[in-house]
């Protein structure tokens, strides 16, 4: 059955390891399975729920889009686009608005999380921003949504916002989507706490490879990630109950696209050094062909602003067509 596949990437700077196995590495896989329709976007309009120096957002939606091409996306394959250069997204955004629920967006947890104590003073972007997602997917017509453990529960939202327009409206032009779930990197862990997420907030860089770092970089950040001092374990319920052993073994899992228990047979009981040895081969070898292919795009700035030109007009013409039809189904007019 084909796929129509939807999935996005906030411009945030400074992607990292975290991003690609969650991600993009993922939307590759899916490109290039048959029949699939893909459509990947740098949402930009996500990233101003917090203040961004305008500078350094457009330098970030041009190396979140060299990150794609350099990762294997292919523009003439799936759509590959700029969030805000598709005025759908904000217009279905309201209108799926008026169909969300006070109490669904309250029980969003990466809400709470993000605002912490001072709730009151953070945007209503913040708050809301789950509805745009929902737009984001919706106007494509998605049956699928390759998302990581931290967006499942907006997913969820979507799929109940999807449900509640066809119910009230008697209707099915939405497909409900449903989650992919895909890799075992589902959540990479901070190279120096395996209890917290890796993010290029944290103020080690040790803590992160960064899709930029080079051979040597990649090497050295994984020969200074924080382990213990017992072993490899030899299981995974062990693995499970040490964070940075597990975190490491999964990365390794998920660069060599093998299961996590298949890395575990064949390192469990020796000696971090080695593996370490062995993880630091495998991830330059995997991640600096693609840093190298980022900086050489992050040069030429005309071309990547003409995969976004392309990917937008490609966009425009899926997404209309569905607006067009919400817009009748709920009685109002477009131009």
């Amino acid at each position: 059955m084909k796929k129509k596949i939807f999935s996005g990437v906030q411009p945030t700077g400074n992607l990292h390891l975290g991003n690609y196995l969650g991600a993009i590495k993922n939307f590759v896989a899916l490109q290039n399975e048959k029949d699939n329709e893909c459509v990947y976007c740098v949402v930009d309009l996500h990233a101003i729920t917090v203040k961004q120096d305008p500078k350094v957002l457009k330098d970030n939606i041009r190396e979140t889009t060299a990150a794609f091409l350099a990762s294997g996306l292919d523009y003439r394959k799936s759509i590959i686009f700029n969030q805000s250069l598709v005025p759908a997204h904000s217009e279905g955004s309201w209108i799926l608005g008026c169909i969300a629920r006070m109490g669904w967006l309250n029980r969003m947890t990466q809400f709470k999380e993000k605002a912490g104590k001072d709730k009151e003073k953070v945007s209503v972007g913040l708050y809301i921003y789950p509805i745009l997602m929902a737009a984001d997917i919706l106007l494509y017509d998605s049956t699928h949504v390759p998302v990581g453990e931290d967006q499942k529960q907006h997913l969820e939202l979507t799929r109940d916002i999807a449900q509640k327009f066809n119910n009230d409206f008697k209707t099915d032009i939405f497909p409900i989507p449903e989650p992919l779930i895909l890799g075992e990197a589902t959540r990479v862990m901070s190279l120096r706490d395996g209890l917290k997420k890796m993010s290029k907030s944290d103020p080690s860089d040790y803590s992160r490879i960064m899709l930029s770092d080079s051979e040597d970089e990649i090497v050295k950040k994984i020969k200074k990630a924080k382990t213990d001092p017992l072993p490899l374990p030899d299981n995974l319920d062990d693995a499970k109950n040490r964070p940075e052993a597990i975190n490491l073994l999964t990365i390794y899992a998920a660069l060599s696209d093998q299961e996590i228990g298949t890395v575990i047979s064949e390192y469990g009981g020796k000696e971090f050094s080695q593996f370490k040895n062995d993880l630091g081969e495998l991830a330059s070898a995997k991640l600096s062909p693609i840093s190298v292919e980022m900086n050489k795009l992050m040069k030429d700035e005309n071309y990547l602003d003409s995969v976004i030109i392309k990917g937008k007009e490609r966009a425009i013409n899926v997404a209309d067509p569905v607006l067009n039809k919400i817009y009748e189904i709920i009685g109002l007019f477009r131009g």
